[in-house]
């Protein structure tokens, strides 16, 4: 029982020890990430377009060439940067045109077409960071998976270290 409880110790120490990069990068990446929305160096602050219904908004495809019309006359090195998804927000009144390539976001108005914002998103490549996804999508899976099921065996690793003793001094009470 002694023989074993040592073996714990040993086991749960080297897989701690491997986890805790990981876990390390994970935790300081989701902290930054619960508070995106706070700081405006993480995430863009969400600007207020003119008009909150959709009636008044122009096509989604005219605010699409607006905004990367708007980003390639401020960066023009950057030409060859297509839409990755664009965050349709009415109750702001705005559009996010997100872009693939380095995380950046232009805010335009629905109604008007004005261009509200060009700025880098910095929270994306975090999450991208945190849940592994920024090295390949196999990885995201398997780190992840790793990280889960190394956490699930520390606390049970961890809980019979905590126990065993008390088991063993009883034992050795009676």
């Amino acid at each position: 029982m002694i023989r074993r409880l040592r073996a714990y110790r040993v086991y749960h120490r080297l897989l701690g020890v491997s986890l805790s990069v990981i876990l390390l990068i994970s935790a300081v990446t989701g902290v930054a990430l619960a508070l995106k929305k706070n700081i405006d160096v993480l995430q863009p602050p969400t600007q207020k377009g003119s008009s909150k219904d959709l009636a008044d908004w122009l096509p989604v495809e005219q605010l699409a060439l607006i905004a990367t019309q708007a980003f390639q006359q401020q960066f023009p090195d950057k030409l060859e940067n297509e839409i990755d998804r664009m965050d349709i927000r009415p109750s702001k009144g705005i559009v996010k045109v997100l872009l693939k390539k380095g995380w950046w976001e232009v805010q335009v108005d629905g109604t008007s077409g004005e261009v509200l914002s060009i700025a880098r998103r910095h929270s994306d490549w975090i999450e991208a960071l945190h849940d592994g996804s920024i090295v390949s999508d196999w990885f995201k899976l398997g780190i992840m998976n790793i990280l889960g099921i190394g956490l699930i065996a520390m606390i049970i690793s961890g809980l019979w270290l905590w126990y065993g003793p008390k088991k063993i001094r009883r034992m050795k009470r009676r």
